[in-house]
Parts: C-alpha cells; structure tokens; sequence
C-alpha cells in the first residue's frame, strides 16, 4: 500500500487586506469592490519559491520520525532560477543526504499533482517528499492581484505509516489554454472566466473522474471531500453538481483567508482535508491545467494518531495584518523604488566561497566537538572552548531546528534594507552555540534581549546584474 504518510504547509503571516487593494484601485476599476472581502497571504521582501518549500518541508518532516527521504519533487510555475535545479537548494537546506532523487517540475497548475501521480505510480523504494511552492506576480489592481496568494505545501509518499492510501489514478493530457505566460512575460494572461469554466473544467473533469471512479468501483456518493483548486469561486460546485458530487463535500479554496496558490494550491487544500478526515473516508483530489489530473485517497486507520506540526488551520491562524499596499507592489517588484547610494553597492556572490562554506550557508550546520561536546556555530578547525582547543575535532551539528535568546539586537535605519530598519544582532542558541544574525519580519517594539527566536530560511542579498540571489537563515521572533 502506498499513499501520504505525513503533511505540511507554509503560509506567510503578512496578510494584505483586499480592502486596500481595491481602495487603491478602485478609481480605475471599481469593479475590484465585489472582491474586496478578507485578506491574502503575501511574502516577506525575503521570502519566494524557495523559501516557501523548505518551510513546508520542515513542518512535513518535523511530523515524522526521520523518514528516509529518497526523491524530492519540487512543483512550481514560479522558480527563481529557470537554469539551477531550485529541487537541489531545498534539499541542501534540509539537509537531505546527496543520493537523492531531486526534481524541478513546472509549466502548469498541474505541476503538484502530476508530481504526485508519477510518485504514487513509480513505488519507488524509500519515502518520497514532494514540495509544491508557489509565489505568482500580477499585475497592479488586477482580478489575480485579489483573488491569489502564496503558500506552499509539502507531502511524504510511503509505504509506512500511511494515513492516506492511494486507490486509484487517472490523467487526461488536453491543450486547453485558458491562461499561459510566453517566455518573455512576467505575467499571466488569462482568457474569459465563464468559457474557462463550461469549456474547460466542465468538459475535461467529468471525463477523468468517471474513468477514475469506474477504476476504483465505488459510486461518487461514497465522495466525501472534493478537492478542486481555482479561483472561481463558484465553478467547484458547478463541476460537483454535473458529476453528482454532494455540495457539503466542496472543499473551500479559503479564497477570503490565503488565496489560491496557483501549483501548490492542491496539496495545500488537500492537507486542510487530512487534518479533520476521519478513517475510511473518500478523498477526491483533482488538478487542472492542459488536461486533468484525478487521484483518489482513502483515510487508514493511522490518521487518527497522526497530528501535522503544521497544518492549515494553524497556519492561517498565524497571521499579522497588512495594510500598506505599496509595501506589497515593492515586495514584488511592481514598482521601481529608489533604493539609494547603499542600495545600488554591488553584491556579486563568489561562487567559489558560497561553494567552500555551503554547508553553513544553506544548511546551517555548525559543529560538535568530539573531545567535550561544545557547539559552535560556524564550525571552525579549533574547538572553541578555551579548556579544550582541540583540533579537527568537529561533527557536524545542525542549527536550523534550534530555538535560541536574543543576546543583543540593533535596529540600523542608515543601512539599506528592503523593510527597514534592518535588525540585526547576536543569538544564543539553547545547548549552546552563538552567532550574528539578521532578524527578519520584526515588529517594532516586539524585539528585546531575551526574546525567543526561532531560525528560518531566507534570501538574504538580491544581485539584480547576475540574477543571483543568497540565501541564509535569518531570525524570527517568536510570539
């Protein structure tokens, strides 16, 4: 048997409120207004694809003792490299051992879930991890603009522990273009909604899913959760109601709370649903884009011992209100700011030193001294307690699922950041171990020595001329 062993999901705490989306645009479409109910989760100025993946996959893995991850899937339309294999940085983040399996799977809104049949179909030996991010710009006070968010979503495919089985599997392949971005665009274009709906998802999905159901032999009334990504809100019910799927089984796309999160928005909805499902319930997961994908679970007996480390519910939970709509369009680049003569400093990464210190750098590895036991972070050839000094006597030592104290903090409002004033400052980990770190997503007055933190992955430098981006882990205060 093979199915879900484990979920996570990832959704960013800054949610903007659609309200001023449209008060900012509505003089130019007041049409906005009939959308402008709740809020959308939206990146930090240091969040993207990337970021996004690993949190997901940290909260799926931190509910399992250790899997042994043998292939990474990443799905997404929104890579920030389209020439380095993204797949690879989350797995060095986590660090996931070299043997892997790693790949970029993209160029649709079915990316997640062809990601996900290939997996389930392949029964490859060893746990499988698939990541699905995604981060989509659009243009300024448009439809997309309100109705999507970003978020990411993480899944591991096993045969152990399985919470989730997987019954059966149909895909139709269909060049139904409703929307599609050329090579040279940076945005969607997206065609009418109504021709969308009775043109494409009311004629592709009711195919896939009578194969499926014929497949599987069981009556669609046996259904109990219906997993359809879009951002129409009223077509999931039109495609139940044509296929005879009960109303009641609509799972909500939370169009209100997060948005739709293009690629991932499947595997986020579907770990919403393994939160609450009881055993022995019908789990129908659907993913549309040039054709269709339909995979139907079935919930063990396992689910009602497992609990997410992070799941939707929290997640959403988890949220800080923003109202500054010019934050949002500089965040994403829709608007060219004058970042000033400490903004324009050159920030070429060397390649060669990136390479030498990876370890440190994406995974946040420190060391232990084999001799005393000290941590330190970053690892050095000398053991840095003074009593001790031993040479080349560091293990490696992972610092990313460390809690740690805030030892000393600035707020520098002289240096350039993209959200300042930029917070730095020194960190003390629990168990020991201490370093110099940005803090990111900080709160004005809600930093001070002592304050707990907790490590999370970043981009820490923007190279505009090379296309290039660092990352590192960054510091985030907790609540």
């Amino acid at each position: 048997m093979i199915g879900i062993s484990a979920h996570g999901v990832y959704i960013p705490r800054a949610r903007l409120s659609k309200k001023a989306i449209a008060e900012a645009n509505s003089w130019f479409d007041a049409s906005l207004n009939s959308l402008a109910k709740g809020e959308r989760a939206i990146c930090n100025w240091d969040e993207d694809t990337i970021t996004m993946a690993v949190e997901a996959a940290k909260n799926c893995l931190a509910s399992r003792d250790a899997p042994s991850i043998k292939s990474l899937y990443l799905a997404s339309t929104t890579f920030p490299f389209t020439d380095r294999q993204n797949s690879v940085v989350v797995g060095e983040a986590l660090n996931l051992k070299s043997s892997i399996r790693a790949m970029d799977i993209g160029a649709s809104q079915r990316a997640a879930t062809s990601s996900l049949v290939s997996l389930l179909e392949s029964g490859a030996e060893g746990d499988a991890l698939l990541v699905s991010s995604e981060h989509r710009r659009s243009k300024a006070g448009s439809r997309s603009e309100m109705l999507w968010g970003d978020a990411a979503g993480a899944l591991i495919l096993s045969q152990k522990n399985v919470i989730a089985e997987c019954v059966a599997i149909e895909t139709l392949s269909v060049d139904f273009v409703d929307h599609y971005r050329g090579e040279e665009s940076d945005f969607d274009y997206d065609w009418e909604e109504r021709w969308i709906r009775d043109e494409g998802y009311l004629k592709t999905i009711p195919l896939a899913v009578e194969k499926l159901i014929n497949r599987a032999k069981i009556s669609v009334e046996q259904i109990k959760h219906f997993v359809l990504p879009s951002d129409q809100a009223r077509t999931p019910g039109a495609v139940a109601k044509s296929i005879g799927i009960a109303q009641d089984a609509i799972v909500d796309n939370q169009i209100a709370s997060v948005g739709v999160a293009g690629a991932a928005q499947p595997i986020v909805l579907l770990s919403k649903v393994l939160e609450v499902a009881g055993p022995g319930e019908y789990i129908l997961l659907l993913g549309f884009g040039q054709g269709c994908d339909a995979v139907l679970f079935k919930t063990t007996k396992e689910i009602v011992q497992y609990k997410p480390s992070m799941g939707v519910e929290k997640a959403i939970a988890n949220r800080r209100e923003e109202t500054n709509y010019n934050k949002f369009l500089s965040f994403n680049s829709l608007i060219e700011k004058d970042i000033g003569k400490r903004g324009e400093v050159d920030k070429q990464t060397y390649l060669s030193g990136y390479n030498r210190r990876k370890d440190l750098l994406t995974g946040f590895i420190g060391g232990k001294c084999r001799v005393c036991g000290t941590v330190q972070i970053p690892r050095e050839k000398y053991c840095v307690n003074p009593e001790c000094n031993a040479l080349d006597s560091q293990d490696d030592y992972c610092f990313s699922d460390k809690l740690g104290t805030v030892a000393t903090w600035t707020a520098d409002r002289l240096t350039f950041d993209w959200n300042p004033p930029a917070y730095f400052g020194m960190v003390q980990f629990d168990g020991g171990g201490k370093i110099m770190m940005d803090f990111t997503e900080v709160e004005e007055g809600k930093i001070d020595t002592g304050s707990r933190i907790s490590v999370h992955f970043r981009v820490r430098q923007f190279d505009s001329v090379r296309g290039f981006r660092k990352y590192f882990w960054k510091a985030v205060i907790k609540d």
